[in-house]
């Protein structure tokens, strides 16, 4: 495999400014720059190019997983997560990469203009390094998105779980869409934890939000209602529409034992009873 000559090193190191310029030039034009601070572009693009200088300088080979380029993927790993919690797509994240070969290219045919041979080998040499180090970014790229993904999710799910108190020693929990076992294991331990924090008796499943009940999700509320019990706290079930209640006989579930309302009104009107208290009309 061909080496890179000391003579193409000696060409980025003396015409860094220049190739910055065009390097940003290009990256405007491609989109790559959207919601990022002219600032913060300038500092990140001055020093990849500089990390490239030396790791070349360095003697290391375009196998970038080597430790001699330690410092350069923890650079691109950084820029990587940056780029993704700023909303970029891969495709914009990994035209900072790319974006340089144009620039890059252009200097060197400049520089190696009377030896093709030369020059062929040498923009080879640089097109794998850009290449490879593209290639990584994307790959951290995607592993921070799905790291911001899984973060967003599970925040919208404790946000689609909240424990409201209705009254001294009553809970109530709105349920709105679809139950899973990820979304049922959240319900359990936000609710049990409230029981546990406000010492409360009841608590109200509300699941008028609840578009379908199959056997499924049957069986996540009776774990649900299992575990309430089991917290010394008694449970009511509420919003149990006419369809759903079509839909739990036909598909034979067992609901003994498991107190239901059709509105949570109701639900709070049987849980206030069942602690002693009425609520009146004022005269």
């Amino acid at each position: 495999m061909a080496a890179l000559q000391t003579s193409t090193l000696d060409a980025m190191k003396n015409n860094q400014a220049p190739l910055l310029a065009e390097w940003k030039n290009s990256l405007e034009a491609s989109g790559a720059t959207r919601n990022l601070k002219e600032k913060d572009l300038q500092q990140q693009t001055a020093e990849f190019l500089q990390l490239v200088i030396s790791g070349l300088q360095n003697g290391n080979d375009q196998n970038i997983a080597t430790v001699g380029w330690d410092e350069i993927r923890q650079f691109l790993d950084k820029l990587s997560h940056s780029r993704a919690l700023l909303g970029q797509d891969s495709h914009q994240t990994a035209s900072f990469i790319f974006s340089l070969k144009g620039p890059l290219f252009a200097l060197l045919q400049n520089h190696y203009q009377d030896s093709p041979a030369l020059l062929a080998e040498q923009l080879w040499e640089i097109s794998e390094l850009l290449d490879a180090l593209g290639m990584h970014t994307i790959r951290t790229f995607q592993k921070s998105r799905e790291a911001v993904i899984k973060r967003q999710q599970e925040e919208l799910l404790e946000l689609s779980t909240p424990v409201v108190k209705l009254w001294d020693g009553v809970l109530a929990l709105p349920m709105i869409g679809t139950l899973d076992s990820q979304r049922t294991q959240v319900v359990m331990e936000s609710l049990l934890q409230r029981i546990v924090d406000t010492g409360s008796e009841i608590a109200i499943i509300d699941i008028t939000g609840v578009p379908t009940v199959d056997t499924l999700v049957a069986q996540h509320l009776l774990k649900t209602v299992t575990a309430i019990r089991l917290m010394g706290a008694d449970c009511i079930i509420s919003g149990v529409r006419p369809q759903i209640a079509q839909t739990i006989v036909h598909l034979g579930l067992d609901l003994q034992g498991v107190v239901t309302k059709a509105n949570l009104a109701d639900a709070l009107k049987l849980a206030l009873t069942r602690l002693g208290l009425s609520v009146n009309k004022a005269d």
